[in-house]
C-alpha cells in the first residue's frame, strides 16, 4: 500500500471518537480468561516470545534490537509502519546485525503499512509489541494492545494531551487487571548510576529537597524536506517532530526524562507550573508550531521548585543533566555525584551498564517469572509533567495540575489518511493563547 492509496478504515474510531470513548467508559471489563493466560504464559522461560513492531523509525529500530538480544527465546514475527520505506530500512539494518538476525522472520505478509498497521500487526500471532509511532499515536495503540491482551514496551512520551493521558492511565489499569506487561522507554529507570543516585538522595544524602535544576539543551532535530506532490499530512508525517499533534513539542519528546527523574526523586508530580518560551531561530513554515526554548518553574505541593530548562538552538551552551540541592548539600543525579559539606564527594563507581538494553532485559526477564511490571502511571505522570510545562509557555499562564489532566483540548486530526487535512499550525502567542 502507497502513501496515497493509505487510508483510515470508514469502520476506525478516530482518535477523538477513541479517547471520548476510553476516557468515559467503566474499567469493570470481565477479564478473567485473559488474566489466567497471561500469568501462564512464559513462565518457564523456554516458550518463544513473538515480537510486533510499530513505528519503524530510529527509536523502533533501536528498542527492537534490545529486545532481540535479551535472554531466552524470542522472535519479530511482525512490522507495522506509515511508510513503506521506513519499515524496509528498519528491517535491512536489523538484519544487518549477525547476533540477532537468526531471530528475526518476516515474511512478506507480515510487514504492513499505513495508518491501520498496528491493527494488522496486533491480530498477526504476537506476543509483545514495541509501540515506537511519534507519540500523539500512543493512546490508541496502547489501547488496542491492551484490549488484545499483549505485553508492551512503549516509547516515551505516552501522549501529547490531556485526553490522551487519560486513556493511557485507562489502559495502563487494564493492563495491570490482566497481568500484561508494561514498560515505558524512560531507561534511567534502568541505570544503575540514576538508580544508586537517587535511592541515597532519597535516603536523606543531603538532606530535604529544596530546588532542583534539569535541562534538555542542544542544537535541535532534522528537517526533511519537503518533496513535490506531497500532501501536508506525509509532510507533517515525515516531520513529526515540529508539529504538536505528532510530537507534543520538545518539552514533551525530549525534555520529559530530565522532568522525569526529579518525579522519581520526589515520588511524586508537581502541583502546578508557570513559564515562558518562544521561537527564535526555528520560524519557518516547515517547522511547524514549535518552541525553540522553554523554561518553566514547577512547584511539588509541598514547596519544592523545579527550575526546568530545554532548547533547541545552535551555538548555545549545551546540557543534558538533572541537579538537585538540599538543606546538607547538592547532587549532579546525572554524574552520579553527591557533596556535601566537610565530606568528600560521593561519586559512583560501580558497574555502568546500558540502559536501553537493560530495560529490555527488565521486562523480558519479569514477563517470563511471571510477573511482569506496569510503569504506566509514572510513564503518564511525567508525560503529563512536561505537557503542563508547555501548556504554561505557551499561555504565559499558570497551570495546575488538575487543570492540565484534566484539560478537553484535543491535538488530533478529524481523520487519519495520508489525503486528509492535518490540524492547522498555531505558533503559541503568550498572554493570547488559552492553556487549556
Amino acid at each position: 500500500m502507497n502513501e496515497r492509496r493509505s487510508r483510515a478504515t470508514a469502520s476506525s474510531p478516530t482518535r477523538r471518537e477513541f479517547l471520548k470513548a476510553s476516557t468515559t467508559a467503566a474499567a469493570a471489563a470481565s477479564v478473567a480468561g485473559s488474566l489466567s493466560i497471561a500469568r501462564s504464559a512464559y513462565a518457564a522461560g523456554s516458550e518463544t516470545i513473538r515480537i510486533g513492531l510499530i513505528g519503524c523509525g530510529g527509536r523502533g529500530t533501536g528498542a527492537t534490537s534490545q529486545a532481540l538480544h535479551t535472554k531466552g527465546g524470542v522472535k519479530l514475527v511482525s512490522m507495522g509502519d506509515a511508510f513503506r520505506d521506513r519499515l524496509e530500512s528498519s528491517l535491512a539494518n536489523l538484519k544487518k546485525d549477525k547476533v540477532i538476525a537468526g531471530r528475526i522472520d518476516m515474511p512478506e505478509d507480515h510487514r504492513f503499512v499505513g495508518f491501520d498497521a498496528y491493527k494488522q500487526v496486533l491480530g498477526s500471532g504476537v506476543d509483545l509489541v514495541i509501540l515506537a509511532t511519534p507519540p500523539g499515536f500512543r493512546p490508541i495503540h496502547l489501547a488496542a494492545a491492551v484490549d488484545a491482551d499483549k505485553n508492551v514496551f512503549m516509547e516515551k512520551p505516552v501522549a501529547v494531551d490531556g485526553p490522551g493521558i487519560r486513556a493511557v492511565l485507562e489502559a495502563a489499569k487494564k493492563a495491570k487487571k490482566k497481568n500484561l506487561g508494561l514498560a515505558v522507554g524512560l531507561q534511567r529507570h534502568h541505570q544503575n548510576h540514576y538508580i544508586e543516585t537517587i535511592h541515597r538522595l532519597q535516603d536523606g544524602a543531603i538532606g530535604d529537597m529544596v530546588t532542583a535544576r534539569v535541562y534538555w539543551n542542544g542544537a535541535g532535530v532534522w528537517v526533511r524536506p519537503r518533496k513535490p506532490g506531497q500532501t501536508d499530512m506525509q509532510y507533517q508525517m515525515r516531520n513529526w517532530y515540529y508539529f504538536n499533534w505528532l510530537c507534543g513539542d520538545h518539552i514533551v519528546e525530549q525534555h520529559i526524562h530530565n522532568l522525569d527523574v526529579i518525579n522519581w526523586l520526589k515520588g511524586t508530580h508537581p502541583a502546578r507550573c508557570q513559564g515562558m518560551g518562544g521561537r527564535q531561530v526555528r520560524i519557518g513554515k516547515d517547522t511547524g508550531e514549535i518552541f525553540d526554548h522553554h523554561a518553566v518553574e514547577y512547584e511539588y505541593e509541598d514547596g519544592t521548585r523545579m527550575f526546568s530548562y530545554c532548547r533547541h538552538i545552535p551555538g548555545c551552551w549545551n546540557s543534558v543533566t538533572e541537579h538537585v540541592h538540599g538543606t546538607k548539600g547538592s547532587a549532579d543525579i546525572s554524574s552520579g555525584v553527591i557533596r556535601t559539606a566537610g565530606q568528600a564527594p560521593w561519586r559512583y563507581r560501580g558497574k555502568k551498564n546500558n540502559p536501553y538494553q537493560t530495560e529490555h532485559d527488565d521486562l523480558f526477564a519479569a514477563i517470563r517469572s511471571g510477573n511482569p511490571p506496569n510503569e504506566g502511571e509514572y510513564g503518564a505522570h511525567s508525560t503529563m509533567t512536561a505537557i503542563m510545562g508547555r501548556m504554561a509557555t505557551y499561555s504565559g499562564k499558570m497551570v495546575s495540575w488538575e487543570e492540565a489532566i484534566n484539560s478537553n483540548l484535543n491535538l488530533a486530526p478529524e481523520k487519519y489518511a495520508f489525503n486528509a487535512e492535518p490540524p492547522e499550525p498555531h505558533v503559541a502567542v503568550p498572554g493570547q493563547t488559552k492553556a487549556f
